[in-house]
C-alpha cells in the first residue's frame, strides 16, 4: 500500500523542506557583508596599535586600554543585543547596530587623542557586539536544517574576508603616513554605513515573527521563499499553528524570564559549556592575533614586514573555514570544534616557542587555520541550542561572556610578556584546551529542526 507524501502543515516546516535558493543566498550575502566588515574593523585596531605605538608613543598599558574598550563595549552590545533581538526582531537589531559601528568607526578616524579614541572604540564595540550573534540567529533560522551548520560556518567565513581586507589595509594604507591609520578606519566607516541600509530590506525571522503572533507577514516571508525555490504555496495556511517550544511559549517573555531560561533544566549543561567554550576562545583569539603585529615589531621587524606577516599568516583563515564546514556536517558539531580547538592548543605553544622566520609564519597559519575552524563551528551550533524565544538571547549573552574574556587577554598580554612568547602562548592553549574539553558536553543539532 503506497502512502500520499503530505504537505508540511507549518510555516517553519515548509521553510525546513527547501533547498538552498536563491533567497538564501541574498540573505546569506547581506548578512555576510556586514559580518565581513566588523572583521575588517577588529582586524585594523591591530595595525593601528603597532602605529600608535610608535606615533603616539604609547605603552603596552595605553595600547590595552585601546582594544579593550573596543571589546567591553561589544561585551555589552551582545548581551543587550542578544534580549533586543528577542523582543523586537532580528532584522531591526541586525540594521541599526551595523549603523552605529560605521558612524563610530568613522568619528574614530579624527580622534585627536588617547581618551577620545577609547571613548569611540567602545562605541564602535556596542555595534560589534550586538551584531554578530543576532547575525548567526537570523541565518540559522532560515537555513535548511541538513546543511545549516555548513551554512553558518559560510557565513562565519565571511570573517575572514573582512580579516583579510584589513591586513591589506594595514599593510598598503597604514604605513604611507603618519595619518595612515585614520584613513584605514575611514576605509571601513564608508562601506559599513551603506551595508546597514540593506539590512534593512533584508527579512525578518519566520519563527520570531510566529512566536509574536504576526502569522501573515510570517506567511508571506515563507511564500517568497517557496517561489524562489519553485515550490507551489498551499492555497490556505494553519496561521493558528505555531512551532512548539520547548522552555516557553509565551510570546510576550520578559528579559528577566529568557535569562532564567538560559539555565532551566532543559538547557543548564549547555548555557554552563557554551559560556566557559566563547569565553576560553575570545581570552585565547583576541589575545593573541591583536597583539600578533605589535609583539613582531617589537622583536625587532620593520612594520612593514610585520605586517606582513600578519598578512600571509590571515590568509590561512579561509581554508580552516572550509574545512570546518565539510565536518560539522560530517561529522557533528562538538566534535569539530572540540578537535579544531585542541588543533589551536598545539599551534599555540609552538608559534610561541617559533625562533625563525619561516617557523613564525608556518605556525602563524596553522594557529590562525584552526582557530578560525573552531569560531565557524561555535558560530552554527550555538543558536541551534536554543528556542525560537530565548535563540537570541542565549547567543547573545554566550558572545557576551566571551567578550568580557577579550576585555581581560589585551590587558593580560604586557604582564604576560615579562615571562616572553613562551610563556604567553602557552597560556593562551591551556585556554584552547579547557574550551575543548567543555565543547564535549554541548548538544549536538546536526540535522535537526531548531523548534
Amino acid at each position: 500500500m503506497s502512502t500520499a507524501p503530505t504537505t508540511p502543515k507549518t510555516r517553519s516546516e515548509r521553510l525546513d523542506a527547501l533547498p538552498f535558493t536563491k533567497a538564501h543566498g541574498r540573505l546569506l550575502a547581506g548578512s555576510g557583508v556586514g559580518w565581513a566588515l566588523d572583521a575588517m574593523d577588529v582586524g585594523l585596531v591591530s595595525f593601528v596599535l603597532a602605529q600608535l605605538a610608535v606615533q603616539w608613543e604609547l605603552g603596552n598599558t595605553e595600547l590595552s586600554w585601546i582594544a579593550s574598550a573596543g571589546f567591553l563595549g561589544m561585551a555589552i552590545g551582545a548581551t543587550v543585543g542578544g534580549l533586543l533581538a528577542d523582543r523586537v526582531g532580528r532584522r531591526h537589531v541586525f540594521a541599526v547596530t551595523l549603523l552605529i559601528f560605521g558612524i563610530a568607526t568613522g568619528a574614530s578616524a579624527l580622534a585627536w587623542g588617547l581618551g577620545v579614541l577609547i571613548a569611540l572604540r567602545f562605541i564602535v564595540g556596542l555595534g560589534l557586539g550586538a551584531e554578530l550573534p543576532v547575525a548567526s540567529t537570523l541565518m540559522s533560522e532560515f537555513a535548511p536544517p541538513r546543511i545549516r551548520g555548513r551554512i553558518i560556518v559560510f557565513l562565519e567565513a565571511f570573517w575572514a574576508v573582512g580579516w583579510i581586507a584589513a591586513a591589506l589595509i594595514g599593510y598598503l594604507v597604514v604605513p604611507t603616513s603618519d595619518d595612515g591609520w585614520r584613513w584605514a578606519l575611514a576605509i571601513g566607516a564608508v562601506p559599513a554605513i551603506y551595508a546597514a541600509v540593506v539590512r534593512f530590506k533584508l527579512p525578518e525571522s519566520v519563527r520570531f515573527l510566529e512566536s509574536r503572533g504576526r502569522y501573515q507577514e510570517a506567511e508571506s516571508i515563507v511564500r517568497e521563499f517557496e517561489a524562489a525555490a519553485g515550490v507551489s504555496s498551499p492555497e490556505a495556511s494553519r496561521t493558528d499553528v505555531v512551532a512548539s517550544d520547548r522552555t516557553a511559549t509565551a510570546p510576550g517573555l520578559t528579559a528577566r524570564e529568557r535569562l532564567r531560561g538560559l539555565w532551566s533544566p532543559l538547557h543548564r549543561r549547555d548555557t554552563g559549556a557554551l559560556w566557559i567554550v566563547w569565553f576560553c576562545v575570545n581570552f585565547s583569539y583576541y589575545g593573541a592575533f591583536i597583539w600578533i603585529p605589535t609583539i613582531l615589531v617589537a622583536s625587532g621587524f620593520s612594520l612593514v614586514r610585520s605586517f606582513g606577516f600578519t598578512l600571509i599568516i590571515t590568509l590561512a583563515q579561509l581554508p580552516g573555514y572550509a574545512v570546518s564546514a565539510w565536518l560539522i556536517e560530517a561529522w557533528g558539531r562538538k566534535q569539530t570544534l572540540a578537535t579544531f580547538l585542541a588543533g589551536s592548543a598545539v599551534s599555540a605553544v609552538l608559534f610561541g616557542t617559533a625562533t625563525t622566520e619561516p617557523m613564525i609564519i608556518v605556525f602563524g597559519m596553522c594557529l590562525s587555520f584552526c582557530n578560525l575552524g573552531a569560531w565557524g563551528a561555535l558560530y552554527a551550533t550555538t543558536p541551534e541550542l536554543y528556542p525560537t524565544v530565548l535563540r537570541a538571547t542565549g547567543a547573545g549573552w554566550a558572545a557576551g561572556v566571551g567578550r568580557i574574556a577579550s576585555i581581560i587577554a589585551p590587558l593580560s598580554v604586557p604582564a604576560l610578556l615579562l615571562g616572553g612568547h613562551g610563556l604567553l602562548f602557552s597560556v593562551f592553549a591551556a585556554f584552547f584546551i579547557v574550551a575543548a574539553v567543555a565543547a564535549l558536553f554541548l548538544s549536538n543539532m546536526r540535522g535537526r529542526s531548531l523548534d
